[in-house]
This record gives structure tokens, sequence and C-alpha cells, in this order.
């Protein structure tokens, strides 16, 4: 059950399609999710509070290597795509190479491009592909108080 929401982006884009014919609009969110803890699960949350249907963009192994360093990710893209498709929060997932969003965002051209608060609206990568199209860019979640590097720092410093 929880695979069938890892889609293509052909399916995805033909999903979002008939969510759109039926009224629902569109929420997509992205990022690589290595080691899931509590800032993604609250990003994800507030990301899907924006719409109606929540697409989450992965990042695939080669991207997160570029994005994070040659020692991640830690768990691979497979992994990490059923992990987060078991969130109740997202309804679809999928993965994609490439340090932006920018070619999902215009095949998909989503109501609104959620991103955490590690972001102003000025500084999302993917602002001039959703302006382009007349989207949205909502900042959500907590303070950007939780990340993986921070995790991986305290769990090899031996704090709690």
């Amino acid at each position: 059950m929880v695979l069938e929401k890892v889609k293509t982006l052909d399916e995805i884009v033909s999903l979002v399609a008939k969510h759109r014919r039926n009224g629902d609009s569109i929420v997509f969110a992205n990022g690589c999710f290595d080691l899931l803890h509590v800032g993604h699960i609250r990003y994800l949350e507030a990301a899907q509070q924006e719409g109606d249907v929540l697409v989450l963009g992965l990042n695939t192994d080669e991207s997160v290597q570029v994005l994070k360093g040659k020692h991640r990710p830690f768990v691979n893209e497979r992994e990490r795509a059923e992990i987060v498709a078991s969130l109740e929060c997202v309804d679809y997932v999928v993965v994609f190479q490439g340090t932006t969003a920018d070619r999902i965002l215009k095949k998909l051209k989503p109501d609104v491009h959620a991103k955490g608060t590690d972001y102003t609206e000025a500084t999302v990568p993917e602002r001039n592909t959703v302006l382009s199209y007349g989207g949205k860019i909502a900042i959500v979640g907590d303070s950007k108080n939780h990340s993986t590097r921070k995790l991986l720092e305290r769990i090899r410093d031996g704090e709690n």
C-alpha cells in the first residue's frame, strides 16, 4: 500500500490532472529526507495544510551527494521514498534527479510550492519557475531548530 504512493513523474502528472478536475488544489514539497526527524514531519504536515493534495519530490541518491556531500545519503532513495510515503500527510512521492525541483514544477504547475523555514520567499531556488506559471510559494514548518546535520553531530558527540 505504501509503495503505491511512489510514482513516476508521468504518473504524477496524470494523477494531478485528475485531482484538478475534481477541484483539488495541489501542493508540492521537496527535499532529501535522509534521516527523518521531527523538523521534516512538521514541514510536511504544514505543507499539506496549504492545499488538498501533497506531492513530495524526493532527491535521488546522486543529487543528495551533490547537495550534502559524498558520504550522504545514509538511506538509499528507494528506502527514503518508502519512509516518506508512509506518512499520512503525503499523498504521492516522486523521486527526481537534480539539485532543484524546477523540472517537476514546470510539468506539474502545483498551486503551492512549499519550502521550509530555512528559506524566505526570495531565496527559494525554484522561485522564478513557480512565479512564471502563477503559483504561490509558502514557507512552512517550524523554525529551523532541527536538521540531519545537527542530529548527526549529536550522535557523533554522544549527546542526548
